[in-house]
């Protein structure tokens, strides 16, 4: 048996053309569900609506869905890509920040080096000094950058 004989090559062309379809299709069908439960404007009736339409008449549901909610399923889908990357820069931003101890802290351990003996009292002023002038020019440059300055 030779199954190359059996099936042409415009047979094999349809199959895979209606298994890509079918393929997309399941995506747009799992891009409808999300979207419906996605939606905030949308009440709990109104997404059990949905949700049943789409499971009882899933091809049905889904162009009527697209036609009637369809414009608002990109602002949806961009809105909760910025959330998300809002909430990771801030995530970023708040493990980034905490590594750095803040300057009460580097002055508290100066002043301990000093009382044990391990600083003289120029290096102690002088650390300080340096300690001081990097947390004034720290806040200076957070307040422009937070004013649109720099």
């Amino acid at each position: 048996m030779h199954l190359a004989y059996d099936y042409p090559m415009l047979g094999a062309f349809w199959t895979i053309l209606w298994f890509f379809l079918w393929i997309m299709w399941i995506f747009l069908l799992f891009k409808v569900i999300v979207d419906v439960f996605r939606d905030d404007s949308l009440s709990g009736w109104g997404k059990t609506g949905w949700a049943v339409f789409l499971i009882v008449l899933p091809y049905l549901g889904v162009f009527v869905y697209l036609l009637a909610r369809g414009k608002g399923m990109g602002r949806r889908d961009m809105e909760h890509t910025r959330q998300q990357r809002n909430a990771f820069d801030a995530y970023v931003k708040e493990t980034a920040g905490s590594n750095r101890p803040s300057s009460a802290d580097e002055l508290a351990k100066l002043s301990e080096l000093r009382t044990r003996g391990d600083i003289t009292q120029q290096e102690f002023e002088r650390a300080k000094a340096l300690v001081l002038n990097d947390s004034g020019r720290t806040s200076r440059t957070t307040s422009a950058t937070s004013s649109g300055l720099q």
